[in-house]
């Protein structure tokens, strides 16, 4: 299977120039093209080679890139369209109310929190059944939560913020992240 790019409907953002997602969307394009080369350099290696230990390493780079490829899509989808309120008494803010307490404000502050850990990676949350979970994610693929769909997903990766607004920044980064998210994509989600 080959993977193409997606575009997305990216609005003007309130304190993310449109340089900033031009960066982040030819990093995410990146990992696209290494998905699909990695893919062929494994299938090439299985009629070629007998090293067992490349193989290994490209499958291992394999999730880095891939999860680096559908983080990115999510992170993009969520700021389609415009900024979107939560339907208040949604499955999702009751949800967020009874996990966090004072609904998308309780998670909102909630992944505020989450944010300040340092290093690189995503704030991710997640549905499980009737409940919400929410997550620091190593790299792409360190520490997420087995079988649990994605319902938000916040880069905290530098090259997210970058030409915007220097590391000791990433809190006014966060907040236009907020300001700038459709709610309806994540209601969706849930």
């Amino acid at each position: 299977m080959t993977y193409t790019p997606k575009t997305f409907n990216l609005p003007a953002l309130e304190g993310i120039s449109e340089k900033q997602i031009k960066v982040h969307l030819a990093l995410y394009e990146g990992y696209v093209k290494h998905v699909n080369l990695i893919t062929e350099q494994i299938q090439n290696l299985k009629e070629n080679s007998t090293d067992p230990y490349v193989i290994a390493e490209l499958r291992r780079r394999f999730a880095f890139e891939f999860d680096g490829m559908r983080m990115h899509e999510l992170y993009f989808a969520q700021l389609e369209s415009g900024v979107r309120n939560p339907e208040s008494g949604s499955p999702l803010v009751k949800a967020a109310d009874v996990k966090y307490g004072n609904g998308i404000d309780g998670l909102t502050a909630h992944i505020k929190e989450v944010s300040s850990t340092r290093g690189i990676g995503w704030v991710v949350v997640y549905k499980d059944s009737d409940t919400i979970h929410t997550t620091f994610v190593g790299d792409h693929e360190v520490g997420q939560l087995a079988g649990l769909p994605i319902l938000l997903a916040l880069d905290l990766w530098e090259h997210a913020y970058m030409v915007d607004y220097v590391p000791a920044e990433k809190k006014n980064y966060i907040d236009a992240f907020f300001a700038n998210l459709n709610w309806s994509v994540i209601e969706k989600r849930f």
